[in-house]
């Protein structure tokens, strides 16, 4: 019987295939009849995580691991996210609250991959717990907890999202937030310059695909990284959020 989250050490990951038989085997998810659209999720997770989730999934797509990260980060909540990396599956706990993951591989390995080839399989609630949890039986080694924060921002810039989260879609306009820590994170060159630009004056989603080294993916990725940071400024009264060319660019 296949244990879908492993709570002591580092587990040896399984491959896609044994994954799926689990999924489908008596008793398992897609059984239980809660898959939408190839990613099955357990009844115990929160039913507003599950509808925000939901909303990815129409028109027949599958969650994008971008989107699972951003409604558990808004939900808080614990889950273990189960992403096809190859042929092999690596589940990935999001401790939003902790702000913090666990990963049964280094993060350097799993940032390396194409995060556009990281597809999610599974959703479900954490077992694990994040570090000095009273429940010390269920807290894994501690080389594989590692902070939330380039995750996320990895995820947004190089993920297979190309456009605006629809939390931050529509006729508004961006600003960096002041004092935005961005040190530990991969920002320099234009992405760099551009971050500094936004922190001096508000634009819309049109005028930064304008700036130099910038297009409509860029930007949107871009704005992507900077929310999940808790760094965005967000404005549907200024004058640059008049601006109705974000409809091309979001969905």
């Amino acid at each position: 019987m296949f244990e879908p989250t492993i709570p002591f050490g580092e587990p040896e990951l399984l491959r896609v295939s044994a994954f799926q038989r689990y999924l489908h085997e008596p008793g398992g998810p897609r059984a239980r009849g809660v898959v939408v659209e190839g990613a099955a999720r357990q009844p115990a997770l929160s039913p507003s995580l599950l509808a925000d989730l939901g909303r990815f999934e129409q028109a027949g797509q599958a969650s994008e691991a971008l989107e699972v990260l951003a409604a558990c980060v808004r939900h808080g909540q614990q889950v273990v996210v189960h992403l096809q990396m190859g042929d092999m599956v690596v589940p990935l706990t999001v401790f939003a609250i902790e702000r913090l993951v666990h990963c049964p591989i280094s993060l350097d390995a799993l940032l390396k991959q194409r995060p556009t080839e990281l597809r999610v399989l599974h959703v479900e609630p954490a077992v694990l717990r994040p570090p000095g949890d009273v429940e010390k039986a269920l807290v894994g080694e501690e080389q594989h907890y590692h902070p939330l924060r380039p995750v996320l921002w990895e995820f947004a810039l190089r993920g297979s999202r190309a456009t605006l989260l629809p939390e931050i879609a529509g006729p508004v306009a961006y600003r960096v937030a002041p004092g935005i820590e961005l040190g530990d994170l991969r920002a320099t060159g234009v992405l760099a310059a551009a971050i500094q630009r936004l922190q001096r004056a508000s634009v819309s989603l049109r005028e930064l695909s304008d700036w130099p080294g910038f297009d409509g993916e860029r930007a949107a990725r871009l704005l992507n990284a900077l929310y999940l940071q808790s760094g965005l400024i967000i404005s549907r009264t200024h004058r640059a959020a008049t601006d109705s060319w974000f409809g091309a660019l979001t969905r």
